[in-house]
């Protein structure tokens, strides 16, 4: 609430000062109608009400542009001092020098607020002259009021630029994890098209070779030509098994072993839900077809990532339910549990929602990851349909 208020007034600042004044300025006015039958003791300047009300109107109209807090106190003080000189007595209006104060200390630095502390410290002693007793008790009490409204101004200003400190640290913290998660990104990228570039240009341009070797063999030694031939479908196959590890997988693959093993698909994903460690559930609707295997990879990509973060961040007893959907003319892939969705610890170094979205918008897609509002934790990937070649 607090803060909405603090939003509210910074941009209508005109009007919250206005406010701000409103509750002095009718202590002023209740004071009006009395001041008329007031009589000044000894030789004392009488104003009368239109005096009163124009000196008032005077002391609080800088209250309405606190915005340069040194200027207003100072006005003020002058008009004080100038009340002071012509014999005046003090008015509820003086208030809003207690009022200046305490902005100059909030809004200023230590130096501005201590001087302006003196100078209300001044003005206490120069109003006790004009008394006809005046005493150092009088004089203490009075400075006990100016310095703690002095004080409760500095620590309100100290507080404030505090709270902006943690703000401004937490932004750049945010700005700083964005950028980074950026930079985890584009190295993958970068990373990936290196390697491809590497495997593709290699194991095409071998390619090209042998079917040129072959078509000049052709007619003078066909054995020559078949084992050209042989040679580009065995080259094209290792450069396709590489093509899938490489566009399949993000990180280093662990079993170097398993490099020309196809990726999986589609008909693994049960296996997948199965052994996940976590109590799961598949449920299917609508009919596949025969999309890519890139894309199949890039489901099943999905629905491990989805399932491994349930298992670690999910909390014991937590149960997901994955669904995919192909009636649409998208493919929807979601995975929920009933986890601690929010509640539950944030982890440091994972990439794994920055691989799905690398990997649904290779296909044009999109994907979201967050808590629900009633518990647990959702993952949702659309993807077009796409169809294989």
């Amino acid at each position: 609430m607090f803060g909405r208020v603090r939003s509210w007034s910074r941009g209508h600042e005109k009007l919250a000062s206005a406010l701000r004044v409103a509750p002095l300025a009718a202590l002023c006015g209740l004071f009006a109608v009395p001041y008329a039958s007031y009589t000044p003791p000894g030789a004392g300047l009488m104003l009368g009400v239109a005096g009163y009300l124009a000196l008032s109107a005077a002391l609080l109209a800088p209250l309405l542009w606190l915005a340069r807090p040194v200027p207003s106190y100072a006005l003020i003080a002058l008009i004080s001092f100038g009340q002071w000189l012509a014999g005046l007595d003090p008015l509820p209006a003086n208030l809003a020098v207690l009022v200046a104060l305490w902005v100059v200390a909030y809004r200023c630095s230590f130096r501005w607020g201590l001087a302006a502390m003196l100078v209300a410290e001044l003005g206490i002693l120069l109003a006790l002259v004009n008394w006809e007793s005046p005493s150092f008790g009088t004089f203490f009490g009075g400075s006990v009021f100016v310095v703690t409204i002095w004080l409760f101004g500095l620590y309100a200003g100290t507080r404030h630029r505090y709270l902006e400190g943690l703000e401004e640290r937490a932004e750049r913290a945010e700005r700083e994890r964005d950028q980074q998660a950026r930079m985890a990104a584009s190295a993958e990228r970068a990373r990936i098209a290196r390697e491809l570039h590497d495997v593709v240009a290699h194991n095409v341009s071998v390619m090209v070779v042998q079917a040129d070797g072959a078509g000049y063999a052709l007619d003078r030694d066909p054995e020559q030509a078949r084992q050209a031939v042989r040679a580009i479908s065995k080259t094209g196959r290792a450069a396709l098994a590489e093509m899938r590890r490489l566009v399949g997988v993000l990180r280093d693959d662990e079993h170097p072993d398993t490099d020309y093993t196809p990726q999986p698909g589609l008909d693994q994903l049960e296996e997948l839900v199965r052994g996940s460690g976590v109590p799961a559930r598949l449920v299917v609707a609508g009919a596949p077809g025969e999309l890519p295997e890139g894309q199949q990879l890039a489901v099943y990509r999905i629905v491990q990532e989805a399932l491994t973060n349930a298992l670690k961040h999910g909390g014991p007893g937590a149960r997901a339910l994955v669904e995919l959907d192909f009636d649409g003319p998208e493919l929807v892939v979601r995975v929920t549990d009933d986890g601690r969705g929010g509640a539950a610890p944030r982890g440091d170094g994972g990439h794994g929602l920055i691989g799905m979205r690398e990997r649904v918008g290779m296909y044009g897609g999109a994907v979201t990851a967050g808590p629900r509002p009633g518990g647990g934790y959702e993952v949702l990937a659309r993807l077009p349909m796409a169809r294989a070649a």
